[in-house]
């Protein structure tokens, strides 16, 4: 089965924005998240991986945080993208390649992965430059 364009939407805009879908899912936990993470990986994290999986260990590197709400993402359709560019800490040092990237629930160590996916192109780290997601990169709800 597959789900309707309408519900595509609107759990993009639950897991993004903390939308309510009435009569099916709201976001009234006691302490609901209000950031998610996006991390930079050297490999797929897969499926079955976690934020550090992978993940880039240039010096200076952290995971950026992102608000989850309408000022952090975009919806429109089944597609959701930053609303700014994300740029990641300046690299103190380089020889890295970003060739992954992942939306999760911690700001470090093994965090859930909620989203995962290669970048194209993939983001060279190099010395005194940060790395950056541009605005335009894209998650398509399936």
């Amino acid at each position: 089965m597959d789900k309707s364009d309408t519900f595509r939407n609107d759990m993009l805009k639950l897991i993004f924005h903390g939308t309510p879908i009435p009569n099916i899912a709201d976001n009234a936990a006691s302490s609901p998240l209000t950031q998610y993470f996006l991390a930079l990986h050297t490999a797929d994290p897969a499926s079955g991986g976690n934020q550090s999986t992978s993940e880039c260990a240039y010096a200076g590197y952290a995971r950026v945080a992102i608000e989850r709400d309408g000022t952090g993402w975009v919806i429109g359709g089944n597609v959701v993208s930053p609303a700014d560019d994300v740029t990641f800490p300046l690299a103190a040092s380089g020889g890295e390649i970003a060739l992954f990237a992942t939306i999760g629930v911690a700001s470090s160590g093994a965090g859930k992965v909620l989203y995962r996916g290669a970048l194209n192109p993939p983001v060279v780290i190099a010395t005194g430059v940060p790395p950056v997601i541009v605005q335009g990169s894209t998650i398509t709800e399936t």
